[in-house]
């Protein structure tokens, strides 16, 4: 099985828009946006990860099924552990009592 050729020009990019975000991110959480704190975080977050997965992880050049699958499983994985956390987080108001 032949392997795509990725030029070391793409990596140096894509290293170099992950210093860029993270540079965003310092930057953005000195901001503050309420509520939007979090989301804009996660947001960033997930576009490093994405990129990550897609070039260093070479899931981008991936034809392989059983990689797809577990790529798959593995984001369904992950959205079920933060939906989990939404849920709590977002709920914690509900008993009106201090401290809990």
């Amino acid at each position: 099985m032949a392997e795509a050729i990725v030029r070391r020009k793409t990596y140096v990019i894509i290293w170099a828009v992950l210093l860029c975000l993270t540079a965003l991110t310092a930057t953005v959480s000195e901001i503050e946006l309420g509520g939007w704190n979090a989301p804009v975080a996660l947001a960033i977050a997930g576009t490093k990860a994405l990129l990550v997965a897609l070039f260093f992880m070479h899931l981008r050049h991936e034809r392989s099924k059983i990689v797809i699958v577990w790529t798959i499983a593995g984001l369904f994985w992950l959205l079920i552990l933060l939906l989990l956390s939404m849920t709590d987080y977002a709920t914690r108001g509900f008993l009106n009592i201090p401290g809990r």
